[in-house]
């Protein structure tokens, strides 16, 4: 093959031999759910041709991913083989006691159940943006 052919890829075969997912229809219908963006633009085709320099925003069930395409890839090979065809720009994670509220209300260990009030102040608390 010349190298015009590869210098493009299918999203839903890049992200198969990339390994973001396990199947390469299990990676057409996250493009096509519109869980991916290519340069901040939502693709809802598993036919969208990627390029290298793309940068993919992968929406996935518990986190979000970052990568930037740096080769298109010609087989689903190790995992190894897989990280050599993106860069990976994903912020990271925030560590676990900052994702916990400051002003969340307290309560003594063994205190029983919360009062009427206290439950609805605590449906406030977690329903605040």
């Amino acid at each position: 093959m010349s190298g015009t052919v590869l210098e493009r890829q299918r999203i839903d075969k890049w992200l198969f031999f990339a390994r973001v997912v396990k199947s390469r229809s299990l990676a057409a219908k996250l493009a096509q759910a519109g869980r991916v963006r290519v340069n901040r633009n939502k693709i809802e085709q598993a036919a969208y041709q990627i390029k290298v320099g793309d940068v993919l925003t992968i929406s996935l069930e518990r986190h979000v991913l970052v990568y930037r395409v740096l080769a298109p890839g010609a087989r689903r090979g190790p995992a190894e083989e897989a990280r050599t065809l993106y860069e990976d720009l994903t912020p990271p994670a925030p560590p676990r006691d900052a994702v916990v509220k400051a002003s969340a209300p307290r309560r003594d260990a063994g205190a029983g159940r919360p009062t009427k009030k206290e439950r609805r102040a605590l449906d406030r608390w977690r329903d605040d943006p």
